[in-house]
């Protein structure tokens, strides 16, 4: 057994915090890109997203995991309601429709790494 600390892991580590983020407006709100598309060999992407009413879409390559860390209100899929608030975790897998109504702050985790061609709307 070494003595001293253990050095830090190598590799394409991230270590981003939001306010280095940016911030720009999505489908659901405003988001901040905490690992996103540019960042090398990620194999998911994460975003903090300050949700106020998300425009129903879809993905069809894309499963997503929504953990509501502030906030309540209603998250819609496949056209039914279900109440959510802060601890709340939702999985949507490819081809469900989805938004949400009310204001929450959501950390959105999404698998494979993010692809704006993979958001469709059903209204369109």
């Amino acid at each position: 057994m070494a003595d001293g600390p253990t050095p830090p892991p190598t590799g394409n580590l991230i270590l981003r915090h939001e306010h280095d983020a940016p911030r720009e407006r999505s489908t659901c709100g405003y988001r901040y890109r905490l690992i996103s598309k540019g960042d090398e060999e990620v194999a998911a992407w994460a975003h903090t997203v300050d949700i106020d009413g998300a425009r129903p879409h879809y993905h069809k390559c894309a499963t997503e995991l929504y953990y509501v860390l502030e906030g309540e209100g209603t998250v819609i899929l496949d056209g039914e309601e279900h109440p959510v608030q802060s601890g709340t975790m939702i999985h949507i897998p490819p081809g469900v429709v989805h938004g949400a109504v009310g204001k929450m702050r959501v950390l959105v985790v999404g698998i494979p790494d993010i692809d704006d061609a993979d958001v469709f709307y059903p209204d369109s």
